[in-house]
């Protein structure tokens, strides 16, 4: 069974305002077995708006609209809803009462235009909206529902809860989708798909489909996996099956099964081994332990960073030797090996890391292009250093460092 969401709000199509309500919509959809198949931003179009519900009601089972439900003139939802599934409106009553004393315990009188608030096509059950004016609608119409919904999210996320629990998981049925995200750091898109697509070329057809989407983001690859079942144990069978089948041909790139971050979880290695660690940064500028120190508990296991982006920094700060910054630059492997011995010497911990790099836009040659980066390794006794290429500007070539170094340490910490 699936579903559309359409937001509604011309400001939503432009750069000042973003549609989030659908991102807590689709969650608590997709709880409940419901497939979001598509998400559409219309203006404050009356004509338009209709027509675009007509034709997600000949794609989906459900329709759901956020916004458009205020009192003044560019608020069309209701007419348009209306004008789509050709219903009249009537004015309720009820509602009127219940704006007006919504405003007289403010000591206020209501203005006349609220009362458009109050009109509900001709049919419609009515959704209290115990947080503001604009009460929900929940409409049926030939085996299909339309739900309409407030903008703002004060008044939209417990409505949601309310028409979920006594409209749509009647409607939806006993199937509910559960879902598995894996992630994995150290390789492409398409190195990871080469990886992985024949096993889950097989899941289509077991007694129980999965459903499988790879997402690229900055430093990582995310697999979804989802299973639609009326059981949850059988569910996490079948994603627990599925998971132990990609790690295996992921092997140690995969450093995540859920929703945490790697820097969590290096963290997690970290406190369990009962090791401390310090930071040298050049290029990434404090981003190493700035994501470090981004997770609760972290003064645990982190010591302290140090920036040291001028050669002179280099060698106050770290004793590295100059003779080293003069023979071989401030962008090689004996630099950054020098960086991350002398933090974990001067800091006392058992991991020192060191990063120097060209993050651009210029400081490049042909030598060292930008996107070099150099990253090292040290502990108490031995190092590892790798030179590295980062594609993108500044701030993708300084996130893709601190990924890799992330990456560095969590495999010496597995022993891999």
């Amino acid at each position: 069974m699936r579903a559309e969401i359409i937001a509604v709000g011309s400001e939503m199509l432009t750069p000042l305002k973003v549609d989030t309500n659908s991102l807590f919509i689709t969650g608590r959809l997709n709880e409940i077995g419901l497939d979001v198949a598509a998400k559409t931003v219309v203006g404050d179009d009356r004509a338009l708006l209709a027509d675009v519900v007509r034709q997600a009601l000949a794609r989906a089972e459900v329709v759901l609209l956020t916004g458009g439900l205020g009192p003044t003139a560019d608020d069309v939802t209701r007419e348009a809803v209306a004008d789509a599934l050709g219903l009249p409106l009537d004015e309720d009553a009820a509602i009127v009462q219940r704006l007006e004393q919504r405003f007289g315990r403010r000591g206020l009188t209501m203005p006349a235009n609220n009362r458009k608030q109050a009109l509900v096509p001709r049919g419609a059950v009515i959704v209290p909206n115990e947080k503001g004016t604009a009460p929900g609608l929940v409409m049926a119409r030939d085996g299909r529902l339309v739900v309409l919904l407030p903008g703002p999210p004060r008044e939209l996320e417990p409505m949601v809860e309310h028409v979920v629990r006594e409209h749509l998981a009647a409607f939806a049925g006993p199937f509910r989708l559960f879902r598995r995200v894996l992630r994995t750091t150290g390789r492409s898109e398409s190195q990871v798909d080469a990886l992985v697509q024949p096993i889950y070329a097989r899941w289509t057809s077991w007694p129980t489909p999965i459903q499988t989407t790879i997402l690229a983001s900055p430093g990582q690859i995310e697999l979804h996996l989802a299973v639609r079942a009326a059981d949850a144990s059988q569910a996490q069978q079948v994603l627990d099956a599925a998971t132990q089948e990609i790690a295996s041909a992921l092997g140690p790139t995969l450093f995540a099964v859920g929703d945490r971050r790697l820097e969590e979880v290096v963290g997690e290695l970290l406190r369990a081994q009962g090791l401390t660690i310090a930071t040298a940064e050049s290029c990434t500028g404090g981003l190493l332990a700035s994501r470090l120190t981004d997770v609760a508990g972290s003064s645990d296991y982190v010591e302290r960073g140090v920036v040291c982006y001028s050669n002179r920094a280099k060698a106050d700060l770290l004793g590295v030797p100059e003779a080293t910054l003069g023979e071989h630059g401030a962008v090689s492997e004996p630099v950054a090996v020098a960086m991350a011995r002398g933090i974990r010497e001067r800091a006392g911990t058992d991991l020192g890391v060191g990063i120097t790099g060209i993050a651009g836009p210029g400081g490049g040659s042909a030598a060292k292009p930008v996107g070099t980066v150099v990253l090292a390794l040290a502990w108490a006794d031995g190092e590892r250093v790798q030179t590295s290429w980062f594609p993108g500007e500044r701030d993708q070539v300084k996130f893709f460092s601190s990924q890799a170094a992330l990456d560095m340490v969590r495999r010496r910490l597995l022993g891999v």
